[in-house]
């Protein structure tokens, strides 16, 4: 799992344990992923390209780096994705959003696309996909192949929790994608759910069941 990175900072850990526990209320569970994903956001991001401009300080001028090329890319995999999406946006307010609408067949496991609207010049940014949970693989990558059609180079996944499943999975279908998560779980039950996991993050972020 070379391209996969666990982010073990304690407050990421801290956050996630609270969000595991089954009485944790929607609305502090909505605020935790928020928190949590703002922190790995900033791994993420690591290595992005940089340039130099020249500002202006009260003291005097120089060569201050920043960031270079177009803005970055942030695609939300519904509904779920879109917990992480605000968090992100926190730290990355420019970045310019897609959805990609995907539902999981419950007897089969595979995705259905319903939705699909992402930025333009794809080929120029780097695009983050968001999704808390992966599971079996099968909707990130099948949101991938539909990024990379539409252009799309320079990729890295974003989620709470995985398998490894789901990043095996990933990982052969699109190798050139880094995956960055907070925990790598036990495994998948019979029906495609992490375990030990945290439920359904989108039922417990939107109070639906």
């Amino acid at each position: 799992m070379e391209n996969l990175t666990i982010v073990e900072h304690p407050l990421v850990q801290h956050k996630l344990t609270k969000m595991r526990k089954k009485d944790t209320p929607t609305n502090h569970f909505r605020q935790l992923l928020r928190e949590i994903s703002l922190l790995l956001a900033y791994e993420i991001t690591r290595n992005l390209n940089m340039s130099e401009v020249n500002v202006e300080t009260p003291l005097e001028e120089f060569q201050a780096p920043t960031l270079d090329g177009k803005k970055l890319a942030l695609i939300s995999i519904l509904r779920a994705g879109n917990g992480l999406l605000d968090g992100v946006l926190d730290l990355i307010p420019s970045a310019r959003v897609g959805f990609v609408g995907l539902y999981r067949d419950e007897k089969t496991l595979k995705p259905v696309q319903y939705y699909f609207k992402v930025p333009g010049e794809l080929s120029e940014r780097v695009v983050i996909t968001l999704d808390p949970m992966l599971a079996t693989g099968n909707s990130a990558s099948a949101a991938i192949d539909l990024l990379k059609g539409a252009g799309a180079k320079t990729i890295r996944f974003l989620c709470l929790l995985a398998a490894p499943e789901g990043v095996k999975t990933l990982s052969a279908a699109h190798p050139d994608v880094p995956i960055v998560t907070a925990a790598l779980d036990r495994q998948l039950n019979d029906i495609g759910y992490i375990m030990p996991g945290l439920g359904d993050a989108g039922d417990r972020m939107f109070g639906t069941k």
